[in-house]
């Protein structure tokens, strides 16, 4: 969160606006700008500042009234400021902060500045709520309402908005309360926005970010300890909570057929407690084990991981085979990677299960393997692993593979961008890349197309993604001259990239047919 500066910082600055600005009752607390030493002063000063950059006095019309309302809420959080770059005196301004409003369909620019620095060009919805939480978190995750998936779940506000929409609704109402650091709220929104399309007219779902102190009596009232809490209501009276957090939305749309209370579980017996001829092994022994035993398969593995539970019986059948030869080959044993972090960031562990082979305790990759037969098979002649197949990101393709810190530069040399998110692990990204790598192959001699990836497991990436609202791999959004246009849920083929794109492209040829018609 920015730092607020202190009062006396916040004072706007009064400047003399056209007549229909004043009549639009434009805030005194946005300032004008034209020189660029003031900009400099400015950001030197203050922490948090949003710049409008306009093509002309008209052009910032629209925005500067709705930046007139967000100016007033943020009052002593952010500071708004405007640029005509249109004005003879300000041209030199905009030149010098690489403002480019030349293409013809580009009117403005809203940058963002933190800590006297250019922080990031704002992409995301031009509204007065989404603004508004920018500015008063600049680093934090779009508002799911932002996402075009999400138009049919209900965003709730405020207390006021909950108990109204309690009081009128008939329909049954699912509400997801939820916090918008929460990962697994991440992961579950978008089976719950596509379930609440598909139940459209019969049934309600709601979201409300409850993670403030304000909301502490809905908290309290509906039992909320952890994120997400969804509560099942019929009618304005809560029935029970919905507890199947790794639902899709096919599971979710199922149980509002015939809404039933959660059934209580017995806890799962930890895999370690089970007894068997399978090691488990911890941060704190697993080094000296390995060192004891010439010949290890370790399998990194989670709870609740259903390919490691599918796997577990096959790879203890194994180990009690290995433990009753007289000569052994070699012995198996299990990492919980939930609970022994450390292991699980050394041997960057990604995706469940993960198979490591230890000889003589250096380390080695393994095959895919799964059944007994397998892992007897691989103990008793462990082959010299084969090199790793090269990453999309090292394979030579017409993708542009962005970061971070190239994404915005890059993306506004093209007039049309496919952006993919995704990450590495992903068996839906598996799968789609091919049809990716060959829709950019497709219009690679066309300097005005790109098509371009993110790895949203990288580091330097995992910011970018947020602000990019990415919230389920992979994601596809596309961007005109680095500004997103709309997110695309189309065919994940190499014919429903390549049509889209050509759809983009015949746009522009019968916008430049009109305007040759015109002349």
């Amino acid at each position: 969160m920015a730092r607020a500066g202190p009062a006396w910082l916040l004072l706007a600055i009064w400047v003399v606006l056209p007549s229909w600005l004043s009549s639009a009752k434009v805030s005194s607390l946005i300032e004008r700008i034209s020189d660029p030493k003031d900009l400099k002063k400015l950001l030197r000063t203050r922490n948090n500042v949003l710049v409008l950059y306009s093509k002309s006095e008209a052009a910032a019309e629209n925005h500067l009234r709705l930046l007139s309302t967000v100016a007033q809420v943020v009052k002593g959080q952010g500071t708004i400021c405007w640029v005509d770059c249109g004005d003879a005196e300000s041209r030199k301004l905009c030149k010098k902060m690489k403002v480019d409003l030349s293409p013809k369909d580009k009117k403005v620019e809203l940058f963002h500045y933190q800590d006297g620095a250019f922080h990031t060009e704002y992409n995301r919805a031009v509204t007065f709520k989404s603004i508004v939480a920018f500015l008063k978190d600049p680093k934090g995750p779009p508002l799911w309402e932002e996402d075009p998936g999400a138009k049919d779940v209900v965003h709730l506000d405020s207390e006021k908005d909950f108990r109204r929409l309690l009081k009128k609704e008939e329909k049954p109402l699912l509400i997801m309360f939820y916090a918008p650091w929460c990962s697994m709220c991440k992961r579950m929104m978008p089976h719950f926005q596509k379930a609440a399309t598909q139940l459209r007219g019969h049934a309600v779902l709601a979201g409300m970010n409850v993670y403030s102190s304000e909301f502490e009596n809905i908290k309290e009232e509906y039992s909320v300890r952890g994120f997400p809490t969804i509560c099942y209501f019929e009618k304005g009276r809560f029935l029970f909570q919905y507890d199947n957090y790794g639902s899709t939305s096919e599971d979710i749309v199922e149980w509002l057929k015939n809404p039933q209370p959660p059934q209580p579980q017995v806890p799962e017996t930890p895999w370690a407690d089970e007894g068997g001829s399978v090691y488990h092994l911890t941060d704190e022994d697993f080094d000296q084990f390995v060192k004891e035993h010439s010949s290890v398969l370790v399998m990194f593995h989670a709870p609740w991981c259903g390919h490691c539970k599918k796997m577990k019986p096959e790879f203890e059948k194994a180990a009690e085979a290995l433990h009753g030869e007289a000569d052994s080959s070699g012995v198996l044993a299990a990492v919980d990677a939930t609970v022994n972090k450390a292991l699980a960031e050394r041997f960057h562990i990604s995706e469940f299960p993960t198979l490591k082979y230890f000889k003589n305790g250096e380390k080695y990759a393994v095959p895919v393997l799964r059944t007994k037969k397998k892992f007897l098979e691989w103990m008793q002649n462990p082959e010299a692993p084969p090199p790793p197949e090269p990453t999309w990101e090292e394979q030579q393709t017409s993708v542009l593979h962005l970061v971070g810190d190239n994404f915005r530069e890059t993306l506004k040399k093209k007039k049309h961008t496919l952006v993919m998110f995704y990450a590495p692990w992903c068996p839906h990204c598996k799968k789609v890349i091919p049809h990716f790598t060959a829709t950019a192959d497709a219009f690679k001699d066309d300097r005005k197309i790109a098509c371009a990836a993110v790895d949203c497991v990288k580091d330097k990436n995992q910011d970018l993604c947020q602000q990019e609202a990415v919230k389920g791999y992979p994601t596809f959004h596309y961007y005109h001259y680095g500004k997103f246009a709309e997110k695309y849920d189309s065919d994940r083929t190499e014919l429903g990239f390549t049509n889209y794109i050509r759809a983009l492209r015949e746009g522009d040829h019968e916008r430049l047919g009109k305007k040759k018609e015109e002349l």
